[in-house]
């Protein structure tokens, strides 16, 4: 029995020989590597069943065995339009591959925006005593727009600093450390509640330009906004002109609508709006993780079952 056909788009080829190797699966699938600089052999691309990569370069429409996509991300909407792509292909995302280092930086923005370090770091460099003062998060509530993956995480671990949590999920159910679970269209009750908002949202049709002038005035005067989703869920103006108003007191960003942010941006320069260059989610062992996940899927290809990271393109996610 012939054995099905796999390309591996990416560089870390190990993390995922050893993912499947792990699963007793190293000698089910015939292997492909090409690294993400690099274009796939044209005698390879009618031969492929299985594409895990993080670009597609327009081939899709040259494989036309392809059954199912690993993209390397939980964000699918630059799959999800892909030329070519035909609606028998199954999309798996990387769902959960962020969950440990998306919600350990959110922390980090928190303290960031509390406690006085980057300031005694500079007051240091003057050689400098200044007593300073921190703000607590304990007794503060946390909205977290989007409670998948990496918004549970990062509720377990915001309550373990005795925050408030709230947030929204598309099909509110109980989420542990979560006080109250609401659904997408009662967002403006946790803008209205909350101190510190996340976003975490899919990027789909729906979400885009989600932030806008009206939902910026649901927050609190004191809140601060914490995008660490897609850019394109916030519009730039609104949020400048919501911030230099004091409508909200500020926001962290990890995301734009174009990477790397311009340097003649508004945003560098607005004050009480912090940029990151986009740290939220990238850790060292990243790569095997998401092969784990890769891995996984193999394994309910083979066994017939549906995929643990299937996408459902209506949705978005």
């Amino acid at each position: 029995m012939s054995k099905p056909v796999c390309l591996l788009w990416l560089d870390d080829f190990d993390d995922y020989k050893a993912a499947l190797a792990n699963a007793g699966l190293a000698d089910r699938f015939e292997l492909h590597h090409v690294r993400r600089e690099d274009t796939p052999p044209e005698n390879l691309l009618p031969r492929v069943e299985i594409l895990a990569g993080w670009k597609h370069g327009q081939l899709l429409g040259r494989m036309p065995k392809l059954r199912w996509i690993q993209a390397m991300t939980a964000g699918v909407e630059a799959w999800i339009g892909a030329p070519g792509l035909r609606d028998d292909v199954q999309l798996c995302n990387a769902r959960g591959s962020h969950r440990h280092s998306m919600s350990e930086n959110i922390l980090g923005a928190l303290f960031h925006l509390t406690k006085p370090y980057a300031a005694v770091a500079l007051d240091q460099k003057q050689s400098q005593w200044q007593r300073r003062q921190s703000k607590l998060l304990a007794g503060q509530t946390l909205g977290i727009l989007g409670l998948g993956a990496i918004g549970q995480e990062l509720a377990r671990k915001a309550a373990g600093l005795e925050m408030r949590v709230i947030g929204t999920k598309r099909e509110p159910e109980p989420v542990d450390g979560v006080e109250a679970v609401y659904g997408g269209d009662e967002t403006d009750e946790v803008l209205r509640q909350s101190d510190y908002v996340v976003v975490l949202m899919p990027a789909t049709r729906e979400t885009v330009n989600y932030f806008n002038t009206q939902r910026l005035k649901a927050m609190k005067p004191s809140a601060w906004l914490l995008n660490f989703a897609r850019g394109d869920l916030i519009v730039d103006d609104d949020l400048i002109a919501a911030v230099k108003a004091k409508t909200i007191a500020g926001a962290v960003l990890d995301v734009f609508r174009e990477e790397p942010l311009p340097a003649t941006h508004p945003f560098w320069t607005t004050e009480n709006i912090a940029v990151l260059p986009h740290i939220g989610g990238g850790h060292a062992k990243r790569g095997a993780v998401v092969a784990e996940i890769f891995a996984e899927n193999a394994r309910c290809d083979l066994a017939g079952e549906p995929f643990v990271t299937g996408v459902d393109r209506a949705r978005g996610y």
